[in-house]
């Protein structure tokens, strides 16, 4: 009994101090210090480390289960081996040359420091349900606490090249995590590749979710996590039960990485004769643009996005990030399901209709998929033909082949379904392509995706809804299939509170700057809703007021507005009755 109360004593004391190694980890590469005190905080690095070994041991020792090889076992023998190697070698030189030798291999040590901490939180009890916020409240400030660490970071002097405001950090920050891509500094040139590496940390936790992270890795070092829990993220993800959440979290993350790992090698492969780079500027270039693109967050490490001179007649390219950022944008649940019904149709045509294996399986493209799918397919359409329509002697005029204005006007066409890349000048768009990509850009991405907007779901829902009403119609019907009261009215719901915050903002910018142009705010407040990241050049004229009141519509547009009037009343008592049905006059 001692030893189990000693071992959660010393558990609960690992994850203190393995926060508080993460949180020095990131001062020490953040700030320049002096040689001792690195030293100091080499030996509080190996510290933290060696007692992580002890416990990682521990629990195989003290448990009285069968051991077994299992993912968590070899994760902890490659770790565990990893960390000896390396404690043998830094306290051979910590003896041999003192605190007043040289620090080598930090980095390695700072990475066993960060998965020292991932193990030890993640074998710590977590249970939404226990804690005294609602899955809603957690949700909202897990995206705040992020947004908040990461201006604090993106503020050290190993960051940037020059000093950064406290207002502009934020406002990176929160463009960052919201995954939206409008910028005040310039990213290539104001931060180095430590702030680049921050920003794109920030855009793929903002892009997943926290949530996503802490739920996934308690459930592979634990085995599973509570009914209570996934009960919350159903709840939050809109997911129709729970049977399929920890299959979607998994699913979610390894359609993620794998989409951004071969997208980076694409990416790399089309970018092997640029000038003035060498291989790991290239390297890291494909993986900031691979991961911006499929997060939908249209940072790119160039001055001039994929404009750049060396960029915009780069097709392969163009077609490489359209596609990634499509794909990002299509919704985790939609992409899944898909690439369930193609398995299965692939499976169908290989083993035909003899093997039970491949029994027929009706509606395995649930209606969400059909619905998403349509709706994508048809408001490319549009905006491909409208710009091609608005733009082939304008911007696309610099384009010779008909090939390259059909790339570009597709990829413009795309962009504003909240990737927020720019290979054109928006400065120059006219002024048809602009209310087209407004309109664009409020629709936004698909639902449980990286993107924003209202979501292709609820536009369609309510242009379902509208047609049921031009005819006479008292139920919303597709595909043989009734859309619930429910959806109705969140999408319904969704549509007014993002005008609302949209028409806010303008008001509020228009007010503190009158002499910007309206157009122009309009189009920011719409982008920054729906965390798009395009701008009419607009963003670095902004004041700090406005700044704010853009870095707030962004948190509010990636978190949602409906989100947080649930977190608001959710816990509000339902009264037990019904009143008397009235139909009230509408017009």
């Amino acid at each position: 009994m001692n030893v189990a109360k000693h071992y959660r004593l010393l558990n609960n004391f690992m994850i203190f101090i393995s926060v508080a190694g993460v949180a020095v980890a990131l001062l020490d590469s953040g700030f320049t210090l002096s040689t001792w005190l690195q030293q100091v905080f080499h030996i509080f690095y190996l510290a933290i480390i060696f007692l992580g070994f002890i416990l990682t041991a521990g629990r195989y020792l003290y448990t009285k289960k069968p051991l077994t090889l299992n993912k968590v076992a070899v994760f902890d023998l490659f770790t565990s081996t990893a960390i000896l190697i390396l404690l043998a070698a830094h306290f051979t030189d910590l003896v041999r040359l003192g605190l007043s030798g040289p620090v080598d291999g930090f980095v390695a040590i700072k990475i066993a420091v960060f998965v020292t901490f991932i193990r030890e939180i993640s074998d710590h009890d977590f249970n939404l349900k226990r804690t005294f916020l609602n899955p809603a409240q957690f949700f909202i400030l897990s995206f705040l606490a992020v947004v908040l660490v990461g201006a604090l970071l993106l503020m050290m002097p190993n960051a940037t090249t020059q000093p950064l405001s406290f207002i502009d950090a934020l406002f990176t920050a929160t463009s960052a995590v919201c995954v939206t891509g409008l910028i005040v500094v310039d990213t290539a040139t104001y931060f180095t590749t430590f702030g680049q590496v921050i920003i794109m940390g920030l855009i793929q936790i903002g892009g997943l979710g926290i949530l996503t992270f802490v739920t996934y890795f308690s459930y592979f070092f634990k085995g599973g996590v509570s009914y209570e829990t996934q009960a919350s993220i159903s709840e939050m993800s809109y997911m129709r039960g729970m049977v399929d959440v920890m299959s979607t979290l998994k699913s979610i993350l390894y359609v993620t990485f794998a989409v951004e790992a071969v997208a980076a090698a694409l990416i790399y492969i089309s970018i092997y004769d640029l000038p003035n780079m060498d291989w790991t500027e290239q390297l890291f270039f494909s993986v900031f643009h691979a991961v911006s693109a499929f997060c939908n967050a249209g940072f790119s490490t160039f001055s001039a996005g994929l404009y750049d001179d060396s960029l915009r007649f780069n097709y392969p390219l163009q077609l490489i990030i359209a596609i990634t950022f499509i794909f990002g944008g299509m919704g985790f649940s939609i992409v899944v399901n898909v690439l369930r019904y193609l398995r299965y149709r692939a499976e169908r045509l290989i083993y035909r209709r003899s093997d039970q294996r491949c029994a027929y399986q009706p509606w395995l493209l649930n209606i969400n998929s059909r619905i998403t799918l349509i709706t994508t397919g048809a408001l490319l359409l549009i905006g491909l033909t409208g710009v091609m329509m608005f733009e082939y002697n304008n911007v696309l005029a610099d384009h010779t082949s008909f090939f390259g204005k059909l790339v570009t006007g597709l990829f413009t066409a795309a962009t504003p379904r909240t990737a927020g890349f720019n290979n054109i000048d928006m400065g120059e768009l006219a002024f048809p392509t602009i209310m087209l990509t407004i309109f664009l850009m409020w629709i936004g991405a698909s639902p449980n995706s990286t993107g924003g907007g209202i979501k292709t779901s609820t536009f369609a829902i309510a242009l379902l809804n509208t047609l049921s009403l031009a005819r006479g119609q008292t139920k919303v019907e597709v595909f043989k299939r009734q859309i619930a009261e429910i959806s109705i009215r969140r999408a319904f719901s969704i549509v007014w509170l993002s005008l609302l915050v949209i028409g806010t903002g303008v008001t509020l910018i228009s007010y503190d700057q009158p002499e910007l142009d309206l157009i122009k705010v309009v189009f920011e407040c719409f982008s920054a809703y729906s965390t798009v990241g395009l701008s009419l050049n607009l963003t670095a004229e902004l004041s700090d007021f406005s700044k704010m009141v853009v870095s707030v519509i962004m948190f509010v547009g990636r978190v949602s507005m409906l989100t947080i009037f649930i977190a608001l009343l959710k816990n509000m008592r339902q009264p037990n009755y019904r009143y008397p049905t009235e139909e009230i006059t509408i017009n």
